[in-house]
């Protein structure tokens, strides 16, 4: 199918406190940054997707005059975000998390036998990190 969405580009979630983010997305899980705007955003390299972490109360405010065209949107509340690791990699990951004193909240093989860990991050945001078969992706 030509027109079939191909992948998702980019995840977006939200943390008030983006030093807290900032710390936590760069030194501990070690993603690279891209750019952040001051007390509004800040975009990171994942893999071939980016992820975007966002303070809900500064994007909520109507785009500024002379800006780029992208309407004003947030949320409330923790979101959920999975990354792809590989089996040989998820004990490296969680050791590293670990270490950091980030609280490993479930450890488990799906049905199908793929691993998943999840954790939080500062902002109180579920993440996952899973091995691609879990969707039967490679």
């Amino acid at each position: 199918m030509s027109d079939a969405l191909e992948g998702i580009l980019e995840t977006a979630l939200y943390a008030s406190d983006l030093d807290a983010a900032e710390a936590f997305y760069g030194d501990v899980l070690g993603l690279e940054k891209i750019k952040r705007q001051g007390d509004r955003h800040i975009f990171y390299r994942c893999g071939k997707g980016i992820l975007l972490i966002f303070n809900p109360a500064e994007t909520i405010k109507p785009v500024a005059a002379g800006a780029l065209p992208v309407p004003n949107h947030g949320t409330s509340g923790p979101g959920h975000a999975c990354f792809r690791v590989s089996g040989e990699n998820l004990d490296r990951i969680a050791d590293r998390l670990v270490t950091a004193g980030i609280a490993i909240e479930a450890d488990f093989r799906w049905p199908n036998g793929a691993r998943s860990i999840y954790f939080r991050d500062p902002a109180g945001n579920s993440l996952e990190c899973a091995e691609p078969r879990l969707w039967d992706i490679e």
